[in-house]
């Protein structure tokens, strides 16, 4: 049986002698192994008056470990940015650095920033060799599977991964990048540009972006062309400068993947709209946009419940509800699935709206017409078949009005 949390901060971190100079070391150690054992996609140390509070990130959820003492908060701090190759003597600015353990299989990139009560730490791990590594790991529906692959096989055009944060957009496209790389067989140029890289991919040429050279994203992208690629990877289209140049390439012979923080797939066509990309380009340049959510699955404690209330205004009869229990750590959820509607440009109806700088609810309506499966609706399906609950589909996607 899984011991919980506060269980394994008594047995691993409250017994460590805050007097041995070794101390910082053994903490690091231990809490960085306990990330990759409980499959943490997130570690924080966060600095208050009180001491340095430990939180894991799990199934996309915050959970307190406990605090290490005020006084030794600088020295664990300290030793993470050691393993990180970070500036320990730099407290006053935010600094960004990788770890990599040999034998490991999980990397590691580190990111700290100057707080009021000290720096403040967030390790974001990334699964290795062995997970999330192709197209079928990800758990997409067959709909969209096939789909994304028919259009990775395509020589021109921009495939976006759209959604908030920790949403796995990255994971998604790098997992197409490997497929690619699989495919081709070293016969196709893959190309990179990143800020920062967070997974080395073999076959890929990879480059990362260096502010102190003046090297950005767009910047990075317009060199990447004359090198001969045929797939590029942007890291991600944060501004008008980095999306102009990316839909430029694919109209250009190119097929470049990217990722995009919009709410939906229509919604991105939207911002990219507002960002002035003309509608000539979106309409043209766009093969797809995926859009995905990360929700947590119900553990085997679940309960069935007829209670109207429970399911919270969504469309669904009978629910489960979590109950928690020891194996779940008492959170009535384990692991998680991925939520993901794939909108295509090539429609005629759809390509017509795009043209006319329509909106992100009429650009939806057409898409769904089209044939395209939302997010919301395979969130009810997902309740309906237990695999999740309406509490869980309302923390991920919210209370507004499908879009």
């Amino acid at each position: 049986m899984e011991p919980s949390i506060p269980e394994v901060w008594q047995a691993q971190f409250a017994t460590l002698d805050t007097s041995d100079p070794e101390y910082a070391v053994q903490a690091v150690e231990r809490f960085l192994g306990l990330g990759r054992r409980l499959g943490a996609s997130d570690i924080h140390l966060q600095p208050t008056a009180e001491g340095l509070e430990l939180k894991l990130r799990l199934d996309g959820v915050l959970q307190q470990v406990g605090r290490f003492p005020a006084p030794l908060a600088g020295n664990v701090v300290a030793r993470l940015k050691v393993l990180a190759d970070l500036l320990t003597y730099r407290t006053d600015v935010p600094q960004e650095g990788r770890i990599r353990e040999p034998g490991s299989d999980v990397e590691m990139r580190v990111s700290t920033f100057p707080t009021l009560f000290g720096e403040r730490a967030v390790v974001r791990l990334f699964a290795g060799a062995r997970r999330f590594q192709r197209l079928d790991d990800l758990g997409f529906p067959d709909d969209v599977l096939a789909a994304l692959r028919t259009l990775l096989g395509e020589t021109s055009g921009v495939i976006l991964a759209t959604g908030p944060a920790g949403s796995g957009k990255t994971t998604t496209i790098y997992a197409c990048l490997r497929e690619l790389a699989a495919w081709s067989s070293g016969t196709r140029s893959l190309v990179s540009i990143e800020d920062p890289i967070e997974v080395a991919v073999p076959g890929v040429a990879q480059a990362q972006v260096n502010p102190v050279a003046q090297l950005d994203l767009a910047t990075g992208l317009r060199f990447l062309l004359r090198q001969d690629p045929q797939v590029i990877l942007v890291g991600e289209v944060r501004d008008r400068a980095t999306a102009e140049a990316a839909f430029q390439a694919s109209l250009t012979g190119h097929l470049l993947l990217s990722t995009f923080h919009a709410g939906s797939a229509a919604e991105a066509i939207g911002r990219l709209s507002d960002m002035g990309i003309e509608p000539y380009l979106l309409r043209s340049g766009l093969l797809a946009i995926l859009c995905q959510r990360l929700l947590r699955s119900l553990c085997a404690c679940s309960r069935p419940t007829d209670d109207p209330a429970a399911r919270l205004g969504l469309p669904v009869e009978r629910v489960r509800l979590p109950v928690g229990c020891p194996a779940c750590g008492m959170t009535g959820y384990r692991g998680r699935f991925v939520l993901v509607e794939m909108l295509t440009a090539q429609r005629t109806e759809l390509g017509r709206a795009i043209l006319s700088r329509s909106d992100a609810a009429s650009l939806h309506h057409l898409a769904v017409q089209a044939g395209m499966i939302d997010r919301w609706q395979r969130a009810y399906q997902a309740v309906r078949d237990g695999r999740t609950s309406p509490a869980e589909v309302r923390r991920a996607l919210g209370f507004a009005d499908p879009v």
